[in-house]
């Protein structure tokens, strides 16, 4: 029987509705996000392989899976953002100031830059409702848009947990592994693919594990869309 880390009553008791989804979008970054939200956890053995599962259509796709040897879910994403695909690119490259901007990621910074253009990088999820949550992830930058704005930005991560020691009163993510996929739609619009799998770790409330699929990645998709326009207004300016 898996032991469960013990979680104390502050960090179920007394929670508005809203607090518990503020703590779902929290957790739906990896990125970057950032998701326990959408883990749907399940009981029981690991089965085999199973379909995806559509959970939403509009104002993006939103897909589940079971993992196969695991209480987490893959989650796959997609739709059109109101961004330029360079724009889009330039934020999510820019972990530094995932802090600013990205929902509730309380801390985020490049550890150290790795062999062709690939980054180590620290995250600490400042929670509400439980522990807070960090992890640490080894990005791999698959393709880069042209300087014409052409082409397709892809990039890849994996947790690497024992790259730094473990902070004391935080719990740090073991799993969080998924891809950002953009490619231009014409002028200041683009399409993002948003695939990700990650468990929370230690005990999550029932309620936060049914809850948010639909909710945590349209809210992770606006934030980077937010974003990426007023990068491009920045941008403007200074021109």
């Amino acid at each position: 029987m898996r032991r469960r880390a013990w979680v104390s009553d502050a960090d179920v008791s007394s929670h508005p509705a809203r607090a518990a989804k503020d703590a779902c979008m929290k957790m739906s970054w990896s990125g970057a996000v950032l998701s326990a939200c959408v883990l749907g956890l399940t009981a029981g053995a690991a089965r085999a392989e199973e379909a995806w599962k559509t959970v939403a259509e509009k104002p993006y796709v939103v897909k589940v899976r079971a993992r196969p040897g695991s209480e987490a879910k893959d989650v796959w994403a997609e739709g059109e953002l109101a961004a330029s695909a360079a724009d889009v690119q330039s934020v999510l490259r820019d972990v530094d100031a995932y802090r600013h901007w990205m929902p509730y990621v309380k801390e985020s910074r490049i550890l150290k830059d790795l062999p062709d253009e690939g980054q180590l990088t620290y995250t600490k999820l400042d929670l509400p409702v439980v522990s807070s949550r960090d992890y640490i992830c080894s990005v791999v930058l698959e393709s880069r848009l042209a300087e014409d704005g052409s082409g397709v930005f892809a990039q890849r991560w994996q947790a690497t947990p024992d790259a730094i020691p473990q902070r004391r009163g935080t719990v740090r993510i073991r799993l969080n592994e998924g891809s950002w996929r953009v490619e231009p739609r014409g002028e200041g619009k683009s399409h993002a693919v948003y695939r990700f799998t990650v468990d929370p770790a230690g005990s999550i409330p029932g309620f936060l594990a049914r809850m948010g699929q639909k909710d945590a990645v349209e809210d992770t998709f606006r934030a980077v869309e937010k974003r990426a326009r007023e990068h491009a207004a920045s941008r403007a300016r200074a021109e």
